[in-house]
């Protein structure tokens, strides 16, 4: 899951060297915090939030292969 929203993050944003992810894992749950840098936030929230949505659904479609959930989280 990690791997997957590093990969994700970083084809939208112009500096991909900047992007991290933070794996918390959980029982069932794993949550993911998502960090860019500031002038390209807007890149990975989109307009009216469809990039993060977007984001999130393919998270949860490859979580829910795996029979767990996952919750993507966009922290500045």
């Amino acid at each position: 899951m990690k791997e997957l929203a590093l990969r994700l993050a970083q084809a939208l944003v112009d500096r991909p060297e900047a992007v991290e992810v933070r794996e918390l894992e959980g029982g069932r749950t794993t949550v993911l915090e998502l960090r860019v840098a500031r002038e390209d936030l807007g890149k990975v929230i989109g307009k009216e939030g469809r990039n993060a949505r977007a984001l999130r659904t393919l998270l949860e479609a490859a979580a829910a292969k795996l029979k767990k959930r996952v919750v993507l989280e966009i922290v500045e």
